[in-house]
């Protein structure tokens, strides 16, 4: 009987020890937990018959199937890359996308890359020249204040390279409808 007193004792005080290393290793509470994080389709690529959704940070979203009808904006590449994420020229274009405010989004058509950088279509055809993805939030701003301009009423780019100075040209293309 004490034998068996002595190694419950010897058990439970193993056990002890155990969590003390754990704490003392490994910091206090550390229990095991997942974490689900959703990316949300910025733009699609590819194919009519197989688009590829692409999240903000440039992953493809392989579990994401894009109809071919999306309303996501479309990238020029016809096929994904072989690591599974955008870089360059196209992860710029990506990060612009991403940053669209959501009044926007529907009159987003395309983006590409061209002499100046990052270029954005609207569905009324009208070219939005970015440059690069440097203070993209500032620059989708002053976007908006140029096409929320009453006296605008058609043009065919603004040009947000310096957002604090947009410039706008053209007149062959209406504004889209406001949201």
């Amino acid at each position: 009987m004490r034998r068996g007193l002595i190694r419950s004792v010897g058990v439970v005080l193993v056990a002890i020890a155990a969590g003390f290393v754990w704490q003392v290793l490994f910091g206090g509470d550390k229990t095991a937990g997942g974490e689900l994080v959703a990316s949300r389709p910025v733009a699609v690529l590819g194919s009519d018959s197989e688009p590829v959704a692409v999240a903000a940070d440039g992953s493809l979203l392989g579990w994401f199937q894009a109809p071919a009808e999306s309303h996501l904006p479309r990238l020029p590449l016809e096929s994904p890359p072989k690591g599974g994420r955008l870089a360059g020229p196209a992860l710029e274009q990506v990060k612009v996308l991403a940053a669209t405010p959501p009044a926007l989004r529907p009159y987003v058509e395309a983006s590409h890359f061209g002499e100046s950088g990052v270029e954005v279509e609207l569905t009324s055809g009208v070219e939005l020249l970015f440059g690069s993805a440097a203070q993209v939030a500032r620059k989708w701003r002053a976007v908006a204040a140029v096409l929320a301009d009453p006296a605008v009423e058609t043009l065919d780019y603004v040009n947000v390279v310096a957002p604090s100075r947009p410039t706008t040209g053209g007149s062959g293309h209406t504004l889209p409808p406001p949201p």
